[in-house]
């Protein structure tokens, strides 16, 4: 049956410096187009306005969200004005920002009661007008609802950081419901939830959606104990739909190679802590160098241009090591070029989540050094926890010996990958297909 115009209204988009949440996008806006198959007509609420442009998607309107989120508005004052996160400059005005939210909290109120009227809106009224006209809002792929990471230590940091995003995701969807359309969240990983006030803002934002797409068993079973009602979708990462358009042609490195995104969660680990982390990776790669003759090709997944981001780790991981004549360092410039690589690489190291994920949709083995039930999550459901190492137990001996396991199972590993990863492509698709097209409209 022919389909109406459909008009879809995107949420919770993050920043696109970080290539996983790039790939999640582009592919939401593409499976979005793909199951609708009529005439879509999508808009956008982000705190990335420019990145999100930048990347040229059938859009119809890119957009702030209806509440800005005060890390963000902290890191960009930081930016502008040369100070780092540590700096007291930095904490007071995110601690300004994070009060500003209630503020704007108070002037969405008043403009979505004026809309509700027939008054035109004065704050964010463009995006309240895109929700109003909207069929559907789509909460997008990623992990929007969480305190902290379930491997890593809870600290006041992070408190501050998830209680703001927290309140901001919850605050598009009951803005979303307001009007009465109906939410669905896109695959996301669900959790820890630390604290009390963390709980309640997950009961009331994940309650308010019609659909709860889940990409792990351990972020469905805290969706249960949370006492949610709503549909509830047990799938993958969408970013295994993610396919790189990139030409690109790699430089000749000799083979085999092993591509490595090494990263940490900012705040998350002592100065000594990341010390004992870069020289654990140095000595084990040295080593894997002389032992198995690999070239060894560092992607930055992440480049923030904070301290301890994805392209410092990279720099400072090189600095330590001896065989530097069979390293390089790629700082690509887009996830299309990103993906690109990855799927040139024999095996990947990892410490982020999407870089695994893009590897693994190649078909590439992986070791995976994980912060967060994400990552272990996904690799239990590939039968292959034994290519995962905490992050808690990072050492050269424990890191050199999972290289082992991971590149000794090379052909087994790559055949694996090869037979499930298809399968849980159809499933992503398949079960967004169920949970938005009951609410599309139908001639």
């Amino acid at each position: 049956m022919p389909l109406t115009k459909s008009n879809v209204h995107i949420i919770h988009v993050g920043n696109m410096n970080n290539k996983g949440t790039q790939a999640l996008f582009k592919s939401d806006v593409h499976t979005i187009r793909n199951t609708i198959k009529g005439d879509v007509f999508i808009t956008v609420s982000t705190t990335d306005v420019e990145g999100v442009k930048g990347l040229n998607l059938p859009l119809a309107s890119v957009l702030p969200p209806m509440v800005d989120i005060p890390y963000e508005k902290a890191d960009c004052f930081a930016k502008k004005f040369g100070c780092s996160r540590s700096d007291i400059k930095y904490k007071s005005f995110a601690l300004a920002a994070f009060i500003y939210m209630f503020i704007q909290i108070a002037l969405s109120v008043f403009s979505i009661t004026l809309a509700k009227t027939g008054l035109k809106a004065f704050y964010r009224a463009e995006v309240i007008e895109n929700v109003k006209k909207c069929d559907i809002v789509v909460s997008h792929s990623d992990e929007s609802f969480k305190e902290s990471a379930s491997l890593l230590p809870l600290n006041i940091y992070w408190v501050m950081t998830w209680w703001s995003m927290l309140i901001a995701r919850t605050w598009e969807i009951l803005v979303a419901k307001s009007f009465r359309k109906p939410v669905v969240m896109f695959p996301n990983s669900v959790g820890p939830f630390r604290t009390w006030v963390g709980r309640c803002l997950a009961r009331l934002s994940l309650g308010n959606c019609d659909y709860v797409l889940i990409r792990d068993i351990t972020s469905y079973k805290i969706v249960d104990t949370l006492g949610i009602q709503s549909c509830r979708i047990l799938t993958f990462d969408t970013a295994l739909l993610f396919n790189s358009t990139c030409e690109k042609v790699i430089a000749d490195f000799p083979r085999p190679l092993l591509g490595i995104s090494p990263g940490i969660y900012s705040h998350s680990m002592s100065k000594a802590e990341v010390r004992a982390y870069i020289v654990a990776h140095a000595k084990a790669l040295d080593a894997a160098i002389e032992k198995y003759g690999f070239f060894v090709v560092f992607l930055p997944h992440y480049v923030s241009n904070f301290e301890y981001d994805d392209l410092e780790m990279c720099e400072a991981i090189i600095h330590e090591m001896k065989n530097k004549e069979r390293v390089r360092l790629c700082n690509t410039s887009s996830v299309e070029e990103f993906k690109f690589f990855l799927d040139q690489m024999d095996i990947i190291i990892s410490s982020k989540m999407h870089p695994a994920v893009l590897g693994a949709s190649g078909y590439v083995p992986i070791l995976c050094i994980a912060y967060d039930h994400k990552q272990t999550g996904f690799f239990e459901r590939l039968n292959m926890s034994d290519c995962t190492l905490d992050i808690r137990n990072v050492s050269s001996e424990a890191l050199l010996s999972k290289i082992d396991y991971v590149w000794n199972r090379n052909d087994q590993l790559r055949a694996s990958l090869k037979n499930i990863i298809p399968e849980w492509q159809k499933n992503v698709k398949e079960g967004i297909k169920q949970a938005i097209m009951p609410f599309i409209k139908r001639k």
